[in-house]
């Protein structure tokens, strides 16, 4: 069987799956998990990931795999090319360190789970979600540079080439635009988001290409 992904079209977690999953060729089908119907809630998904979000990925019948960086980081060692992590161990760190920034700074504070427990406001939520992606995407702004510094200056996250930090700074830009960051001063994040979204697989990883994308 071709592997299943368990996604949301507009989940950042699923979109960095999705995109790594295409950059190395893998084949594989979507079934669709509507967080806005709450189904990530069921028991039949706490069965895939017992946290109840989304993506999970079906390896085999019955065997699945969640949370995006455990996801990236099994298709990089069992699926080695074309890579998502460099081979020298300190710019392989960096990646690492620009993923969780993401994955553990900025991402969580908006889920779907955070915002109602904030407010049943939506400008509430929204000011929420803006306040930690402006956080965020300023600490990104400033470690990018950082790292050229280090490893010279690539066009990409880190180095010259896509790898995994770019799979979750795509991601994020998209929801700080959507929460009303102005990202104007942020230079080297949109530099970044523009060299990884015009490699191969960028477009069909996108929220809006995706099947249960509002038309």
């Amino acid at each position: 069987m071709s592997y299943v992904l368990y996604s949301y079209w507009r989940s950042s977690a699923s979109w960095r799956v999705r995109w790594a999953l295409a950059h190395k060729g893998i084949a594989f089908d979507k079934v669709i998990v509507n967080l806005l119907k709450s189904e990530q809630r069921a028991d039949e998904h706490r069965g895939r990931n017992p946290i109840g979000h989304v993506p999970a990925l079906e390896v085999s019948p019955g065997r699945f795999l969640a949370e995006s960086v455990a996801i990236l980081e099994w298709l990089e060692e069992t699926h080695p090319e074309p890579r998502l992590f460099p081979t020298d161990p300190w710019a392989r760190a960096r990646v690492r360190q620009v993923v969780e920034v993401v994955n553990a700074g900025i991402q969580p504070l908006q889920n779907l789970v955070v915002l109602d427990k904030v407010s049943s406001d939506p400008e509430a939520k929204k000011a929420w979600a803006h306040d930690f992606n402006l956080r965020g995407i300023t600490a990104l702004e400033s470690l990018m540079r950082s790292i050229d510094a280090e490893l010279g200056k690539g066009g990409f996250a880190v180095g010259d080439s896509l790898t995994a930090a770019d799979l979750f700074v795509v991601p994020q830009v998209y929801s700080a635009r959507r929460f009303g960051v102005d990202l104007t001063a942020f230079t080297r994040v949109l530099e970044a988001e523009a060299s990884a979204l015009a490699t191969p697989h960028a477009e069909g990883a996108k929220p809006e290409s995706q099947p249960d994308a509002p038309k």
